[in-house]
């Protein structure tokens, strides 16, 4: 379950948008994968509100969490890439 600083929100069934909204946002249906290596719970923070994400279980989470997760995956494999091209040199 994707807990926010006073409310927890409710997990869904699907893997689909759902179409309740959160504070004016939509909300999202994710799953973080669950891997030997990252079995931790991954905290979002979007404009003072906060999210603790449960890996390997479905939750629902408004779409700017969703962007923040993204820009997140994408970061990283920025920074692997830029690691992998420097140590060929």
């Amino acid at each position: 379950m994707a807990k926010n600083k006073n409310t927890v929100v409710e997990e869904a069934a699907a893997e689909e948008p759902v179409v309740e909204e959160a504070v004016g946002e939509k909300l999202v249906t994710i799953r973080l994968p669950l891997t030997r290596e990252n079995q931790e719970d991954v905290f979002v923070r979007v404009n003072h509100r906060t999210w603790l994400i449960k890996r390997g279980e479905t939750v629902s989470v408004p779409e700017s969490v969703v962007e923040v997760l993204e820009n997140s995956e994408r970061a990283i494999l920025e920074g692997i890439e830029y690691q992998s091209k420097v140590s060929q040199d």
